[in-house]
């Protein structure tokens, strides 16, 4: 059995509440990852294209302001 199914079956044994505790502290995780990921992407200029092409389009009338 690799990591991942041990993992697996290790959450399965969880009680409710751990889950539910287990699942707050997994979703949080996800979003500083998420975070971490976009604010490198956007150093390296990865957005770049995205940020130019959503401009143009609020520019251009296509877009509301919010």
């Amino acid at each position: 059995m690799n990591t991942l199914e041990q993992l697996e079956q290790q959450v399965l044994r969880l009680s409710p509440e751990d889950l539910a505790k287990f699942r707050v502290w997994f979703i949080e995780l996800d979003h500083q990852l998420w975070d971490t990921q976009i604010e490198a992407d956007a150093r390296a200029g990865k957005l770049d294209r995205l940020i130019n092409e959503a401009r143009a389009e609020f520019k251009a009338g296509k877009v509301r302001e919010l």
